[in-house]
């Protein structure tokens, strides 16, 4: 017990004077970055970052910077499911990208983002799963998502979400050889993972005092009273995933979903364009 004290006392926190300037500033519409509340900061993305891949993105927002890998594949298929691919997330909170974050076994922030990711991609049906069954019951395409943070300035989870799609719609399928009945990575083929037309965008509003925010520095981030992930796609919502324990009332929901439709738009011009 005295060595997790011990450890707790080393993290970074935002100052208490800092977090009080963070939402006086909020109820003013303002941040110390000079954006508004509804503002994300610049989003850069870049894809084919690694070779070993079927499909990889890097995706920056502001500082906060991921890496995201797609491997394929064949494995047999979900017992509910016999005729579909598969589907893993999985996430890596690096102690390169934060002294927060230690190696070893994934902490819960890890696996509460690798969640939320999975349940957006799964409940929208991004991916077409029924196009990598192979053979029915005996043999299906199952895609790995790995991230990797590489560096916290605050909102890994849109981070990730969009490092995802875009790692997704970069990813090549792998040849199989139907007479061996086995997968080939040397050299991938020009097929690519069936995506829907429709891209649901993961949004997530940070509660502050009494402003709701989008893509918070990681200060606002830490005195933040709550959160909600939304996943959709011009207005139609696939996934809502809550985090923290504060409640949120009729009107904080109602301007969350504002919030959520407004900032799509622009995000969604981005990943857009990924190839």
């Amino acid at each position: 017990m005295e060595k997790k004290n011990l450890k707790m006392d080393k993290i970074m926190t935002t100052p208490k004077i800092t977090g009080e300037r963070i939402k006086q500033y909020l109820e003013k519409n303002k941040r110390f970055d000079g954006r508004k509340s509804d503002e994300y900061r610049e989003i850069s993305i870049e894809t084919g970052v690694s070779k070993n891949a079927e499909g990889s993105a890097r995706v920056k927002i502001g500082k906060t910077e991921v890496i995201v890998g797609v491997k394929m594949d064949v494995s047999e298929p979900y017992p509910d499911s016999m005729d579909k691919g598969n589907l893993m997330v999985t996430v890596e909170l690096t102690p390169l990208s934060s002294q927060r974050f230690e190696a070893g076994p994934p902490a819960f922030e890890a696996i509460e983002i690798g969640r939320v990711i999975d349940r957006g991609i799964r409940e929208s049906k991004m991916i077409e799963l029924e196009k990598l069954c192979i053979k029915e019951g005996e043999k299906v395409w199952t895609v790995f998502i790995d991230i990797y943070s590489i560096n916290d300035d605050g909102n890994l989870f849109d981070a990730a979400g969009i490092g995802a799609i875009a790692a997704l719609k970069n990813a090549k399928i792998p040849h199989y050889d139907e007479e061996k009945e086995k997968a080939s990575y040397e050299e991938l083929s020009k097929k690519s993972i069936p995506l829907s037309k429709d891209i649901h965008i993961p949004i997530t509003v940070y509660k502050i005092g009494k402003s709701m925010v989008v893509d918070p520095t990681r200060e606002e981030e830490d005195i933040s009273e709550t959160r909600v992930t939304i996943a959709s796609s011009k207005g139609i919502i696939s996934s809502i995933q809550k985090g923290d324990s504060k409640e949120l009332n009729i009107e904080e929901i109602n301007n969350i979903f504002d919030i959520v439709e407004k900032v799509e738009k622009e995000i969604l011009k981005k990943v857009e364009k990924i190839k």
